[in-house]
């Protein structure tokens, strides 16, 4: 038996789904681009959203959106995939990176604001595996100690990394409404694919028009150009404006086509996910913990499958090899920003984080996706079990 790490869930619907725009003869950005944003828009209950090519897209158009450059910090937690920190680098703008809490992915509100300054713009917050940051409470927060007419929304504001985290939910909120801003993903390992792909949410109430922003943000996308090819295509409206020398990272229908028709389901596919991991949290209970995705309040969305190696921790790379052998596919979720020759050249040292890095010595990453049946899940179990318990006879 093989169960690999995370392969797409392609169906026959989303195959048509493609087929029918491959055979329209528009493949590019267009009207199926549109309904897959209305869909996106209604499911997380933002007040817009623009589909783009990455998240990574996503999270400097938010950047860009709020004016953020040199001289401006943003500050981004330590534990998280490189795109959330490049882009504020990419806009010139400083990096100031957060520890984790102690025993945890992410870092604290508290720790987060120790880090804002009177030169801080926006903190980055990332919902790790899916699991919902408290984004409300941070804005709160920001809005009563970091107040000021200066900044676009009165105070730094919060852009989510939600690469994880499409269909999470806390409170009364979806993850698209709790930052001001959300950065989704639907690369070719995301719980929802495009193959590529990634949007932009922002949350009701903004104090910036919706309509600046959504028009903003397409033209960034579109090498700052007024019209998209969709508009230029009709009659007498060829004439067009670059109005900055923007990007190109707009995402075409025929991916967007893959995204819509997988939405479709998307509930489904989630309510599947959570069903794994309850299998994953049961039978392994007893040798090492799994990072819960429900609590009182919240649901996640059940992207990775965290367990915690505990007194194993120092043997996971033999595990990782273990588990390979039997056939299972396993990952390591993430290396802490520190750790990276990248980050390292830009001064950050390990030694200042941590929580980060004990989180990281300990983490491995299970076989998560719905194409699993349950018997893959336990042999998943029975082979990692069986890893830690050779371990342990030694």
């Amino acid at each position: 038996m093989r169960v690999p790490f995370s392969p797409p869930d392609i169906r026959e619907e989303d195959i048509e789904a493609v087929a029918a725009v491959l055979r329209s003869g528009w493949i590019t950005t267009g009207p199926v681009g549109r309904e897959f944003e209305s869909g996106l828009a209604d499911y997380t209950g933002a007040a817009g959203v623009v589909c783009l090519n990455s998240c990574t897209a996503a999270l400097e158009v938010a950047l860009r959106l709020l004016g953020i450059g040199p001289g401006d910090e943003v500050v981004v937690p330590s534990y998280t995939y490189t795109a959330s920190a490049s882009v504020v680098l990419h806009v010139g703008a400083t990096l100031r990176l957060v520890d984790s809490a102690p025993g945890q992915y992410v870092p604290s509100i508290s720790q987060i604001l120790d880090c804002v300054s009177s030169r801080t713009k926006a903190v980055v917050v990332v919902d790790l595996a899916g699991v919902p940051f408290a984004a409300e409470e941070l804005r709160e927060e920001l809005g009563r100690r970091f107040s000021s007419e200066d900044l676009p929304l009165g105070r730094p504001a919060v852009i989510v990394d939600g690469a994880h985290s499409l269909g999470a939910t806390r409170l009364k909120y979806r993850a698209g409404q709790l930052g001001d801003f959300t950065a989704f993903s639907f690369h070719a390992v995301k719980n929802l694919t495009t193959a590529e792909g990634g949007a932009l949410g922002w949350r009701d109430g903004l104090s910036i028009d919706d309509e600046f922003l959504e028009k903003t943000a397409r033209r960034l996308a579109l090498h700052g150009q007024d019209k998209d090819a969709l508009e230029k295509s009709k009659a007498g409206r060829w004439e067009y404006d670059i109005l900055e020398p923007a990007h190109k990272w707009n995402m075409p229908d025929v991916l967007a086509a893959l995204g819509l028709s997988q939405l479709r389901r998307y509930e489904e596919m989630i309510a599947r996910r959570h069903e794994i991991l309850e299998m994953y949290a049961d039978g392994l209970s007893d040798v090492l913990a799994v990072l819960p995705h429900r609590g009182r309040d919240w649901r996640s969305s059940a992207h990775l499958a965290l367990t915690d190696l505990g007194r194993c921790a120092e043997y996971r790379d033999e595990i990782i090899e273990m588990l390979a052998g039997a056939g299972v596919a396993t990952n390591v979720h993430y290396k802490p920003l520190p750790m990276l020759t990248a980050y390292r050249s830009l001064g950050f040292s390990m030694a200042d984080y941590p929580h980060a890095q004990a989180q990281y010595e300990r983490v491995l990453s299970l076989p998560l996706h719905t194409l699993m049946t349950d018997e893959d899940v336990h042999f998943v179990i029975t082979e990692l079990r069986h890893a830690m318990s050779t371990i342990g006879l030694r």
